[in-house]
């Protein structure tokens, strides 16, 4: 039994070591071939971790518990489920959800407020620039009202047309609310 714990906790080891120094490389030549397996807790971190602890707790509780080869492997899987329950649910899940994207969608613009970078004409077309998230993204734009927009104005996007953004100029109102 200490030789299969010892194999399992190598594998882990080596595993991770793998993983850190060629991770990407697997993971582009792999591109998409583990994708029918798609359970979330079928990992491979997890499971990688999961057959590491199993080794590493079958190690420890062999060398220093005087539990007999049945109860050390049953607990030793036992710990192994719960570490890797706990990676998943405080490692893998949050991460999952945590991935920052810079894409929008053309319907996100209006009611988005814009600043004009290259001067809109009453009838033809300039630019504006809108932020999002930490980025700044540059469209197309037509004056809504075809009213002529300098540079530096500040608008708010009404609609979207055939991807021209259809502005109209912004103003805050100071002293209006509740």
């Amino acid at each position: 039994m200490q030789t299969l714990y010892l194999g399992c906790l190598a594998l882990g080891v080596i595993f991770a070591a793998v993983s850190v120094l060629f991770g990407d490389l697997i993971g582009d030549a792999l591109d998409g071939v583990l994708d029918l397996v798609s359970f979330d807790f079928l990992n491979p971190t997890v499971l990688a971790g999961g057959i590491t602890v199993f080794g590493g707790a079958g190690v420890m509780l062999t060398r220093y518990s005087g539990l007999e080869d049945g109860a050390i492997l049953a607990l030793s899987l036992l710990i192994a489920a719960f570490m890797a329950v706990l990676m998943f649910l405080a490692v893998i899940k949050p991460m999952d959800k945590s991935e920052v994207s810079t894409g929008f969608s053309m319907g996100d613009l209006p009611g988005r407020i814009g600043e004009i970078t290259v001067p809109v004409p009453a009838v033809g077309y300039g630019e504006i620039m809108v932020k999002f998230g930490a980025g700044n993204s540059l469209h197309t734009a037509a004056s809504f009202e075809q009213l002529p927009l300098p540079a530096g104005s500040k608008v708010v996007i009404v609609e979207v047309k055939e991807g021209v953004a259809m502005v109209t100029e912004f103003e805050e109102r100071i002293g209006a609310g509740v």
